[in-house]
């Protein structure tokens, strides 16, 4: 199919009535300045190319947070987010994988971010890309690494300052993709504390949607005080916890929540680790990616002429190197090595809900 051609123009459909009155292209420069006119005091505006480690000429077209989230988005990193663990190894269909976690953030904190006025486009960025350090087989990935790495392995800053540096995203998206743990310093921009508070709304209620899903606890389990606050399914809960921070930020100024609301988030994640984390078969699975992701930087620190991007480096550059190459794996893609590497038995690999044993 070639298309519709009529008066000039080839249409999808042969019957398009599809139009708009526009006078020309909403470019750059108008993006900026709607955001001038249109965002609220204390909310990051986009201006030229965006502060850079390597300057570049303004996209005609784009912001330079709408250029950041498109690199993100189209980043072998962010790709390889959908063969990631999130929770389980091997997810079933319904079950979340890295990549659609980070796109459920996006949405709850583009969500917050159109509620209170500050820059969708930045937040959206932040959100797509928070996840990029992580490695394979989820948090486990960050203690298997910690051997290697002087300062420890942080997936945030990890993401931000190794994976993403070859982007040369905005500092700003940077800064908010490295500080949204909770335990990190804060963000400087609005977005950055956005887009921290939307990880830890999306992954307390998708978590525990996938573990009712997957048969390991059941919706009457979850406390009182989270379902008679917030309600117990993800639907209920992801509108009250959004509710929760625009009607705050409107209130008060202030990025956060009400002490009632923000409790029963607390408590929800405490149930979620208590019932889906740190269950024996989550402790298992833990351990057994941990000893495969350590291996595997051992060999390759032994045998770096296996390594890919290998250039005479030694000590810390070469297990650096080593991580960084591990850590870009999928889970199949790791476990797969380590039963060619290895030798690993495959018995010996972690196994998600419903994999064969």
């Amino acid at each position: 199919m070639h298309g519709h051609a009529t008066s000039g123009v080839v249409r999808a459909h042969a019957d398009s009535r599809a139009s708009i009155g526009l006078d020309a292209p909403l470019g750059r420069l108008a993006r900026e300045e709607r955001e001038r006119l249109l965002l609220r005091p204390g909310a990051t505006l986009a201006e030229g190319a965006g502060h850079r480690a390597r300057p570049e000429e303004p996209d005609v077209e784009r912001t330079c947070f709408e250029r950041d989230r498109d690199r993100i988005v189209h980043s072998p990193a962010f790709r390889r987010l959908a063969g990631k663990t999130q929770v389980v190894v091997y997810p079933t269909d319904h079950q979340r994988t890295r990549l659609t976690h980070a796109l459920e953030v996006a949405q709850v904190a583009t969500s917050i971010a159109r509620g209170v006025g500050v820059n969708v486009a930045l937040a959206d960025a932040i959100a797509l890309g928070h996840d990029c350090g992580h490695g394979p087989g989820g948090h486990a990935s960050e203690e298997a690494f910690d051997a290697f790495i002087p300062e420890g392995y942080d997936h945030g800053p990890w993401g931000a300052d190794v994976v993403l540096t070859p982007l040369n995203l905005c500092a700003e998206t940077l800064d908010g993709i490295r500080s949204h743990s909770w335990s990190r310093p804060a963000p400087l921009t609005v977005e950055g504390e956005i887009a921290s508070w939307a990880d830890r709304i999306a992954y307390c209620a998708h978590d525990l949607e996938d573990a009712v899903h997957a048969g390991i606890v059941t919706l009457d389990e979850v406390p009182e005080t989270v379902s008679e606050v917030a309600g117990a399914t993800r639907r209920e809960q992801l509108a009250t916890f959004v509710r929760a921070v625009i009607t705050t930020v409107a209130e008060t100024g202030e990025i956060g929540m009400d002490p009632a609301t923000a409790s029963a988030l607390a408590e929800l994640r405490r149930f979620n680790y208590e019932r889906i984390y740190t269950r024996p078969e989550s402790v298992a699975q833990s351990n057994a990616v941990i000893e495969v992701l350590r291996q595997l930087v051992e060999f390759y620190v032994a045998h770096p002429e296996r390594l890919p991007g290998f250039a005479g480096e030694t000590d810390d550059a070469l297990a650096r190197l080593a991580v960084a190459y591990v850590g870009g794996m999928t889970d199949r893609f790791a476990f797969d090595t380590a039963e060619e590497l290895l030798g690993w038995d495959p018995a010996r690999l972690p196994r998600g809900i419903g994999r064969g044993a």
